[in-house]
C-alpha cells in the first residue's frame, strides 16, 4: 500500500466552500478501483486545519488519481483557499496488510 497524508490549512473565510468540494472529491476518490480508502478529517482544535488519508494499492494509482477530473476540478477550486501550500508525508504499511484493508466504497 502506498500512504499519503495531505496537510491542508484554509483560509478561515474558505472553509465551508473548502469542506463542500473536499467531500466531492473524497466521493468520487473512494470510487476509484487503486484506492482502498480516502478520508477527510478536520483538527479538533483548529477548525481551518485540515488532512487527507489517501491510501493507494501501488504509487502508480496515486499518479492515476491526479489524472483523473475530479481531482483536477479539486485542485483548481481549492487552490485560491489555502493559507499556505499544502504538504503531504508518505507512508507504507505495516499493520494491516495488504488483505487487512477494508474497502469502503460508498
Amino acid at each position: 500500500m502506498f500512504i499519503v497524508h495531505v496537510f491542508i490549512h484554509v483560509k478561515p473565510e474558505c472553509v465551508g466552500d473548502f469542506k463542500a468540494a473536499t467531500l466531492a472529491n473524497v466521493r468520487n476518490s473512494i470510487r476509484e478501483p487503486g484506492i482502498a480508502r480516502f478520508d477527510f478529517m478536520v483538527q479538533l482544535d483548529t477548525a481551518n486545519r485540515f488532512v487527507l488519508a489517501e491510501v493507494y494499492r501501488t504509487p502508480e494509482d496515486a499518479v492515476k488519481h491526479k489524472e483523473t477530473t475530479h481531482y483536477m476540478v479539486w485542485r483548481d477550486a481549492v487552490a485560491h483557499m489555502m493559507e499556505e501550500p499544502r504538504s503531504s508525508i508518505k507512508f507504507s504499511n505495516i499493520e494491516p496488510n495488504e488483505d487487512g484493508w477494508d474497502v469502503v466504497k460508498s
